[in-house]
């Protein structure tokens, strides 16, 4: 597979790099091109590594809405790495694929409960600049979630945020990983909404 990241892939080398690689064939079938191109800093690597690490630790906040969050995020931003990633994801942790594939179409589509659109909803209202997170919105989900989750879930689109937004200004692109799960396609949106 071609590779047009705006920052060109390293070899990745060494015992640490060969550690890596065969962690992520293991996971994904092959070597994400995020660890091609982040290799060229290993301690940016290293932290966004373990990062990710410690927060898919935190428990507080149901795993399929963070899931949802996530690849909002990820479809406002534009990130096809993490929404492939997230689907890929969605599939193997036993999460309600159906509901991952509408994700991008989140609005429009019929299968996603009231507490999930507030998700998805708060999802893309902190991802906005200036973000469009309103009092109401905030004090639904606190009382559906309670303030452990809620905390959990802001700290979750933030890093989100911080995912997709490095992946697209490196020009970071789906691998395919879904795909090779047999997923049917992530679903698009009937109309494009336009960002300002």
């Amino acid at each position: 597979m071609t590779s047009n990241t705006r920052v060109p892939k390293a070899e990745v080398t060494g015992v640490y790099g060969a550690v890596l690689k065969r962690f992520s064939r293991k996971m994904f079938g092959v070597v994400p091109d995020p660890l091609g191109v982040m290799w060229h800093n290993r301690p940016v690597l290293t932290f966004s590594l373990g990062l990710g690490r410690k927060a898919a630790k935190w428990n507080e906040c149901d795993k399929d809405l963070k899931s949802y969050a996530h690849m909002a995020v990820a479809s406002l931003i534009g990130c096809t790495f993490c929404l492939d990633l997230g689907y890929f994801q969605a599939h193997n942790e036993g999460l309600d694929e159906a509901k991952a594939r509408e994700v991008p179409r989140w609005r429009e589509s019929d299968v996603f409960t009231p507490l999930e659109r507030d998700v998805m909803e708060y999802a893309e209202a902190m991802s906005q600049t200036p973000p469009t997170v309103t009092d109401e919105l905030s004090a639904r989900l606190l009382g559906q979630l309670g303030a452990p989750a809620m905390v959990e879930l802001t700290a979750w689109v933030a890093l989100a945020n911080q995912f997709a937004r490095t992946n697209f200004a490196l020009g970071i692109e789906a691998q395919g990983f879904a795909a090779t799960c047999g997923l049917a396609p992530l679903a698009k949106p009937s109309r494009v909404a336009s960002q300002a």
